[in-house]
């Protein structure tokens, strides 16, 4: 399985980054307006929003090489948690877009979602 590329100094994630959980709940409502509240997975899922900054073209190319091979969303990945280390076995992307920037030698910069799917 394909891993997220890290960095030349083997970070994968640069400061303002986020990292999020999110938790599904299902409600079903009744005609008496009660309600009836369950959780549809045991444990919440996460995501993370990856900025990256002055990146150099080899970065940055390997980045949307990573992207591409993957198809977008569509892709599954092992993903390093920055904050942690944990390596998520099934992650994607986000969005079907990679925001990138050429902005001079050694000044890219790249914005992305990663999302952890559900085994």
């Amino acid at each position: 399985m394909a891993t997220f590329p890290a960095l030349k100094t083997g970070a994968v994630a640069q400061y303002g980054s986020s990292r999020t959980r999110g938790f599904s709940t299902q409600v079903f409502r009744f005609l008496d307006g009660s309600e009836q509240r369950f959780q549809e997975y045991g444990s919440p899922l996460l995501q993370w929003s990856i900025k990256l900054s002055l990146l150099d073209e080899a970065e940055l190319t390997a980045l949307e090489s990573f992207f591409e091979s993957q198809g977008g969303q569509s892709g599954s990945f092992a993903f390093p948690d920055p904050w942690d280390g944990t390596v998520y076995p099934n992650c994607s992307f986000g969005d079907d877009q990679l925001a990138t920037q050429y902005a001079g030698q050694a000044r890219g910069a790249a914005s992305v979602t990663v999302k952890e799917n559900r085994s």
